[in-house]
């Protein structure tokens, strides 16, 4: 019996974070979330009540607020793991989706108040399912990555990725883990690099398949 409970516990495979988890930071996130929905309630229900009365202002902090209050919540409980070639994402429910069966694969940059973050944006295809991994986080000449454990199991999983040639991503992956073991600066690391080329001024930037794959073609 014994065999067989470490059989089944073998089998299962091992699930990975893929975010960056500090409570104390989440905490103030939240907090000032919270706070800003607050503000941003108020000011437009003082507003309305000016206008229209005391019911009209309740109704258009409600309106404001509700939708922001959604919003800061949603992200304060968003959690996402890899278990095996599966993501799984967490907010008020949680969703499965399968590296190995995506039908795109995108590298999204993303530019706020000067702070860059990579990530790789997967379409499932199916009833829309897409999510967006972060996989690094830049802000001038440092920043936070994703771990190497995390990012060696996500190339492993892309790397059985046909439909969306999910090997070009898994390169650009393996190619970030090499550059770390060699040491360099964040310089000289490739998604730092495809970071800082993406253009200034833009809140998102897409880049391909294609442009990914010419990009690693350049690498060492």
């Amino acid at each position: 019996m014994n065999d067989s409970g470490d059989q089944t516990a073998a089998a299962e495979p091992e699930r990975l974070p893929l975010y960056h988890d500090d409570p104390a930071l989440r905490r103030r996130r939240g907090c000032s979330g919270l706070v800003g929905v607050l503000i941003f309630a108020a000011a437009s229900g003082g507003i309305a009540g000016l206008i229209g009365g005391r019911i009209a202002g309740l109704v258009a902090a409600a309106v404001v607020g509700l939708p922001l209050l959604y919003v800061v919540l949603f992200n304060v409980r968003r959690r996402i793991w890899l278990e095996g070639g599966t993501v799984l994402v967490r907010t008020w429910r949680t969703r499965r989706i399968d590296l190995v069966q995506a039908e795109r694969i995108d590298l999204l940059v993303t530019d706020v108040r000067g702070t860059r973050t990579v990530g790789l944006l997967i379409n499932a295809g199916r009833r829309g399912k897409t999510v967006k991994i972060d996989l690094a986080i830049y802000s001038g000449a440092g920043g936070r990555e994703l771990g190497v454990v995390a990012l060696r199991k996500l190339a492993n999983a892309l790397m059985n990725n046909t439909d969306a040639n999910g090997m070009v991503f898994a390169e650009l992956l393996v190619a970030q883990l090499k550059a770390e073991a060699r040491g360099g600066g964040v310089a000289e690391r490739p998604l730092y690099r495809l970071a800082s080329a993406a253009p200034s001024g833009k809140l998102a930037q897409r880049f391909t398949m294609e442009a990914v794959s010419r990009f690693v073609a350049t690498l060492d």
